[in-house]
């Protein structure tokens, strides 16, 4: 039996590099267990922090490590191994590594811009070959926290009031910045939260309770991008639900994520014991069946394919049920929400992973062309 030979990519130039890469581990480890050790042969492809693509030997041992590589500018490396040459930054950045072509199908793990954002899944677009989870449109809805909400109001799909912004409107001159904020006071109130729109796992976001704090957090989601979004705060309880599937997806059991601080932040999210994830969540049926199904509606919304996790605010008080976000490509190591989801769904890691790869298949089959 010929073994599919699966590109798994990872790395990547955002700040969510080192997430790529535990994700990445934890994929491999997937493709290597006993019941796809005998279907799969991984292909890593790891991309610097510097926007190189290495193949070969080197991303064998950053899988291995668990680490970032860590080069010197004039570090010797292989070029047949290298996308892109730092040097020079000529055309030569679109020469890949002879391994490319090797590629049966695409395992992207990269998070955060330049990762899920459509700009890579252009790219293998272009490769003409199968790769895993949402295509450009589906990918940069994802990513855009404007166009994603504005999909889903289309939807009527319902969520809590924002305003959206640009960079150019709040570093305009003094006499319009304070209108801005007089209009975001009056339309959403305090708390609120500032958020870059195109930064994954709440890289830049804010909680604001004041005018000053206002605007310090829109300064600073400025800096981080030119799209900027302000929504209105909401006291509620913070649930999750995975999809997987293409034209006709599946949704996991509800997941709950409890924390003690202010927010879920990046801190929170990223540091150990700060917070906890509850699977299955404790709510009503009617509850967790409504938000199974807003989150199939979500998934169809921005056109997602293969996977995707989407965001919930359940305000208990009222029985509202609000979509937050949908992350089309999530954290995926063995203790992340979303296969932690699955594996309650009675998914298990290694057959989640393969039913990823069988789905890209399928998408990208003849039989399946538009």
């Amino acid at each position: 039996m010929t073994k599919l030979r699966v590109g798994l990519l990872f790395g990547g130039r955002s700040g969510e590099h080192e997430v790529s890469i535990s994700s990445a581990r934890a994929i491999a480890k997937a493709l290597s267990a006993e019941q796809n050790a005998n279907k799969y042969e991984i292909l890593p492809f790891y991309i610097q922090k510097d926007g190189r693509w290495l193949a070969g030997d080197v991303p064998q041992q950053v899988l291995g490590s668990g680490k970032p590589l860590i080069e010197s500018a004039n570090s010797p490396n292989s070029e047949q191994n290298q996308l892109t040459n730092s040097q020079t930054q000529t055309l030569e950045r679109w020469q890949s590594p002879s391994q490319v072509a090797e590629v049966d199908v695409w395992f992207p793990i990269l998070h955060g811009p330049n990762g899920e954002d459509g700009t890579i899944q252009g790219l293998l677009t272009l490769m003409q070959v199968p790769f895993v989870g949402s295509g450009v449109l589906g990918s940069a809805l994802g990513m855009d926290k404007i166009a994603m909400k504005m999909a889903f109001e289309q939807a009527g799909l319902p969520q809590v009031k924002y305003k959206a912004l640009t960079r150019a409107q709040i570093w305009s001159n003094p006499c319009i910045f304070p209108k801005l904020c007089d209009e975001i006071e009056a339309t959403l109130g305090y708390p609120c939260f500032v958020k870059p729109a195109n930064l994954g796992s709440s890289v830049g976001i804010a909680k604001v309770r004041s005018r000053s704090e206002l605007e310090t957090a829109l300064d600073q989601a400025a800096s981080y991008d030119r799209r900027i979004i302000v929504e209105a705060g909401v006291v509620a309880r913070e649930v999750e639900c995975a999809v997987l599937g293409n034209d006709q997806p599946q949704a996991s059991v509800i997941g709950e994520i409890t924390f003690d601080s202010d927010f879920y932040d990046y801190e929170t999210k990223y540091t150990e014991g700060r917070a906890d994830l509850v699977i299955p969540a404790r709510l009503p049926d009617d509850i967790s069946r409504k938000i199974q199904d807003m989150a199939l509606q979500a998934f169809a919304a921005v056109d997602a394919a293969g996977l995707a996790r989407v965001d919930f605010f359940y305000v208990e008080a009222t029985g509202e049920i609000l979509i937050n976000e949908i992350n089309t490509l999530p954290g995926f190591t063995a203790t992340s929400m979303y296969p932690q989801l699955w594996s309650h769904s009675g998914v298990a890691f290694p057959e989640l992973v393969d039913r990823l790869v069988q789905l890209a298949l399928e998408r990208h089959s003849p039989a399946s062309a538009e």
